[in-house]
């Protein structure tokens, strides 16, 4: 019996049902990002989000807030907000540096990376930008969502690198004040939306960081494997210590033929 014809689309059925009730690490993982947050960053990197998407309003408020609460307690000495013009004729990293300012974090401790089209394309130019500006401790400000997707591939690619998923305690998402800016220095004319750009295994690859140099082999699971259920594979991979009947459907659904 072909075991692995009825694992893997057990894995993946399983793998998809957990990502969509996951939540945020347990107590013992949580402690470790609270110990995190406790130490002091050259920078901090703030991946984009589409602006004037409305089911986006609240991620980019989010982001934007930990940034100034990691910055104004003296936990992150500089922040990079990183984006391109993706899915609207705006610049994510010039918008949330324009939000920065607008929220009195002072200009010459904010920095704007402008060419991430991808989550894993953030991490890699906006680390690439601080390694040039001499920054040694790095650390990511994310939400938890976005953490669970990028934990793999920073973990991997690098490991000196943290993440501080936002503490929902410590920001007022809802009632803090969110000023009125002027987005037109970070408008685009002649905006072509990435969706009409690259095509949705393009957009894929991606995702998975494949379009950055370094990272073109970055796993065997690619290799003999569609896009999308390596995709998952590496998604999932970071968070399988939290169920061991996952853990065995992983194993076996990742061996190589």
């Amino acid at each position: 019996m072909n075991y692995k014809k009825i694992y893997t689309p057990a894995f993946l059925s399983c793998a998809i049902s957990f990502l969509c009730s996951y939540d945020q690490p347990k107590q013992k993982n949580k402690e470790s990002h609270k110990d995190k947050a406790n130490d002091v960053y050259d920078v901090i990197i703030v991946p984009g989000a589409p602006y004037l998407d409305p089911s986006m309003k609240l991620v980019l408020k989010s982001r934007i807030l930990w940034a100034k609460y990691l910055y104004d307690h003296k936990l992150a000495k500089n922040i990079i907000f990183s984006g391109s013009s993706v899915y609207s004729p705006y610049v994510e990293g010039k918008i949330m540096r324009i939000y920065a300012d607008s929220l009195n974090i002072p200009s010459e401790h904010t920095f704007s990376e402008t060419k991430a089209q991808h989550s894993t394309e953030n991490i890699f130019y906006s680390v690439e930008m601080a390694r040039k500006l001499g920054f040694k401790r790095i650390a990511v400000a994310t939400d938890h969502y976005q953490m669970v997707i990028l934990n793999y591939y920073i973990k991997k690619n690098f490991p000196d690198v943290t993440i501080l998923p936002i503490d929902y305690k410590k920001i007022d998402l809802i009632n803090a004040a969110w000023p009125e800016i002027d987005e037109t220095p970070a408008y685009v004319e002649d905006f072509v939306s990435l969706i009409k750009r690259e095509s949705r295994s393009e957009r894929f690859k991606g995702t998975l960081g494949k379009n950055v140099s370094f990272t073109q082999n970055d796993s065997t699971y690619e290799n003999s494997r569609s896009p999308l259920v390596g995709g998952l594979i590496r998604m999932v991979k970071p968070i399988m210590s939290t169920s061991p009947f996952l853990a065995v459907i992983y194993k076996t659904a990742t061996k190589e033929p």
